[in-house]
């Protein structure tokens, strides 16, 4: 067994209350010391839809973000509603951070999942979809268009949609079929001519069809939904249907192996290679797991209703009327040519400075700049393919690099980091990567990924028993004038070209020789199950940063009650964990100022008398996602700082394997403080959270000019040069809906 699990936790875990002599007593099971866990999370969805409302953002970077609304209450569905129906369902009287009964948090995030979809349907039929008819682009209703347009759309659907379609109906002879996680799909009434009566038919509507056809006089787009149903006659000549209706439903995560490997029984991981088939067969699992949701549109009428929930063993809580689209994230998919002035202007990644002089054709230079000194990379200010990316393909073609080590957690279709990998093995070199294959919806691409690998050569691990391997390294090893030398990356984010264009995030290029010595101490438990490991600087998780981030928060404290200075500033994106908030109130008491910038959801309260007056939290929201991780300690005028892949989750400190590195070059400190100091200064898109767990959106004061975090970081990094990337910093459809699996 690895060595990783064999270390029991450096710190009481987050339900403990003990004190020692360096805390004052702190009652953490009061009901009003945290935040509930899941409405905090929903706080964090509210905040994404006031950019939808947001008048100021042009309007389809609006509805790109009441798409990503859809995103996040499908996936929010699929993991925590589905958790919290299992816990009502077993009878637990487990209480939550906040205090909360299971059936009293399921009640509360309804309330809140309702009023948000409320809000999202009005916020897109009367204000999006207008704005879109006045700007020349909307999307239609197929009956709101003239005879003309309706043959044209006929046309379509006959030739591009028809052939594809594959009624299943329910009768005797048929059971009711099995409906798709997320699929949109067509309940029909077909009348039956021998009995009088009505037979329901399911379609399926077809994704390799562009859900939204555009109209054919250019004026906009129709929803592929719409074309079929008012078609139907060409489905069902002789008997055509009565009505029909959209519906879709959610199903559970549950069973999934994007849960920690923990669901896997001991005996099932003794048998070598056993993940991946345990993995394989979760997957499989995971497409017939139960309906948590069921959304109809506000038309079906309430016996078909009726008749579906029994079908899809449902009660009518599970029901989400919807008068919009269903499927509200296909919103994303929306693209409309000649719109650019609708869209905030395109960004293009811009190389770091100190790699512009670098040329493909050489690839030794990007090592000798890094013996320079260390490299802080801000992306996407700071292109990912000129930094990352070409560090691991000029390892891959170096005849001196003698061995190269990954750790792939999710990364992009057709992959050219993989490419170089196995460009690597070809060469002859030692490649070893650690493919993790319980990441949540990337497992399926990610087993392929490494059979992929294995296949070119590549010496490919599957993950840490139990454990979710979420760190963010690479570690090259070269042989310089007869002797061996280490490079090491360490960062915030995947090694995915896709999301480091839509993802904020930070890394760091470093030959430090005890950086990298602890790199290779992490490559070498995650794939040969070494033996104890003591590490020099690294804090890995589950070992030893639990307690690493408590003695540095503690000692932040005795340095606030000895006068010295002291001082917390954290970015990361969660906060929950029991005792680290615990350690936090306490040197908040003790004196210590504790800023506090977390992106999604929070359970410490902040501001409060008497438990957390010294702690500020808020949260920055824009085009990208914020996604880096940085801890920076005052330690009496020393300062130190780490970036890493941790959040202060319970997950991450005790059921992952994660790392976080000291910075330990002074112009890296100095350069992350410049960060610090930018998100805090934010005054138009970072948001205060308020002791009642209510955030307020920042505005500039009267005759001050907006500043938002984000457009600052791209103004500071400059126009491209020649050779920068010039495409948009733009995701794919896939890259954006990835940007939940980092949510929720």
């Amino acid at each position: 067994m690895t060595a990783l699990l064999t270390t029991e936790p450096d710190v009481n875990p987050e339900h403990s209350t003990t004190t020692d002599r360096h805390s004052p007593d702190l009652a953490l099971d009061a009901p009003d010391v945290f935040f509930d866990r899941e409405l905090s999370w929903l706080a964090f969805a509210r905040r994404v839809l006031a950019l939808a409302e947001d008048g100021d953002l042009p309007l389809l970077e609006r509805l790109k973000f009441a798409g990503i609304m859809g995103v996040l209450h499908d996936e929010f569905f699929m993991k925590r509603i589905a958790g919290l129906k299992r816990l009502v369902r077993k009878g637990s009287t487990r209480r939550a951070l906040a205090g909360q009964l299971p059936e009293e948090q399921l009640a509360a995030c309804r309330q809140e999942l309702l009023f948000q979809t409320e809000h999202l349907d009005r916020l897109i039929l009367d204000e999006i979809l207008p704005a879109l008819a006045r700007e020349g682009t909307q999307i239609s209703h197929h009956g709101d268009l003239d005879e003309d347009l309706h043959a044209s759309l006929r046309d379509y659907f006959r030739l591009s949609v028809l052939p594809i379609l594959t009624p299943l109906a329910v009768d005797a002879e048929h059971p009711f079929p099995f409906i798709s996680n997320e699929a949109l799909n067509l309940g029909i009434w077909v009348p039956v001519r021998r009995t009088g009566q009505e037979r329901f038919v399911r379609i399926k509507i077809p994704d390799n069809r562009p859900r939204w056809i555009a109209r054919p006089d250019g004026l906009g787009f129709v929803p592929l939904e719409e074309v079929i149903a008012s078609n139907l006659d060409l489905v069902f000549p002789d008997t055509p249907p009565r009505e029909a209706f959209v519906f879709r439903v959610t199903r559970s995560a549950k069973g999934s192996a994007g849960e920690e490997t923990e669901n896997f029984t001991d005996d099932a991981l003794r048998e070598p290679g056993s993940i991946v088939r345990l993995v394989s067969n979760e997957l499989k699992a995971r497409r017939f797991a139960g309906v948590v949701r069921l959304q109809v549109d506000t038309h079906m009428p309430e016996d078909s209703i009726a008749w579906l929930c029994r079908q899809l063993d449902v009660g009518p809580d599970d029901v989400d009327r919807s008068a919009t689209f269903l499927r509200v994230s296909d919103l994303l998919r929306f693209e409309d040519d000649g719109r650019e002035h609708l869209m905030l202007p395109e960004h293009s990644p811009v190389t770091h400075p100190r790699l512009r002089e670098l040329t493909p054709d050489d690839p030794t230079a990007i090592f000798d700049e890094i013996a320079r000194g260390d490299i802080l990379l801000h992306h996407p200010y700071d292109s990912f393919d000129s930094s990352v990316l070409h560090f691991l393909q000029s390892a891959s073609v170096d005849p001196d690099v003698l061995a190269i080590k990954l750790t792939i957690y999710r990364t992009s279709k057709d992959s050219p980091i993989v490419q170089a990998l196995a460009e690597a093995a070809r060469r002859g070199k030692q490649v070893a990567v650690l493919v993790e294959i319980t990441a949540r919806f990337d497992e399926a691409p990610n087993i392929a990924w490494g059979r992929f690998l294995e296949n070119q050569g590549v010496h490919v691990s599957y993950g840490v028993e139990k454990l979710k391997t979420h760190v963010k390294l690479a570690l090259v090893v070269r042989e310089e004038r007869g002797r061996l030398r280490r490079y090491a990356h360490v960062g915030t984010g995947n090694y995915h070209t896709g999301t480091a264009r839509i993802y904020e995030d930070l890394g760091v290029l470093t030959c430090h020789p005890e950086i990298c010595e602890d790199t290779a101490k992490v490559f070498n438990e995650l794939t040969g199950a070494s033996e104890h490991a003591s590490y020099q600087r690294m804090l890995v998780a589950p070992r030893t940063m639990r307690r690493s981030f408590t003695e540095l928060i503690r000692r932040e404290a005795e340095h606030a009650k000895a006068g010295a200075e002291c001082g917390i500033r954290a970015k990361m994106n969660q906060l929950q964990d029991r005792a680290i908030i615990g350690e936090l109130y306490r040197a908040s008491q003790a004196g210590v100022p504790i800023e506090l910038n977390v992106r999604g959801l929070c359970c410490l309260r902040p501001s409060v008398p008497g438990l957390s007056d010294n702690i500020r939290v808020f949260s920055v929201l824009g085009r990208f996602l914020e996604h880096s991780r940085i801890y920076r300690f005052a330690n009496a005028g020393e300062p130190e700082h780490f970036i890493g892949s941790a959040d202060w989750m319970k997950r991450n400190l005790d059921r992952r394997v994660e790392t976080i590195m000291p910075v330990l070059d002074e112009e890296v400190g100095l350069c992350l403080d410049l960060i610090l100091d930018m998100y805090a200064e934010d005054n138009s898109s970072a948001w205060d959270c308020q002791p009642d767990g209510i955030y307020t959106r920042r505005t500039p004061a009267e005759g001050e000019e907006p500043r938002a975090a984000q457009d600052v970081f791209i103004e500071s990094a400059g126009e491209p040069d020649v050779g920068d990337e010039k495409q948009p910093a733009e995701a794919t459809d896939s890259d954006n809906l990835l940007v939940a699996a980092d949510l929720v």
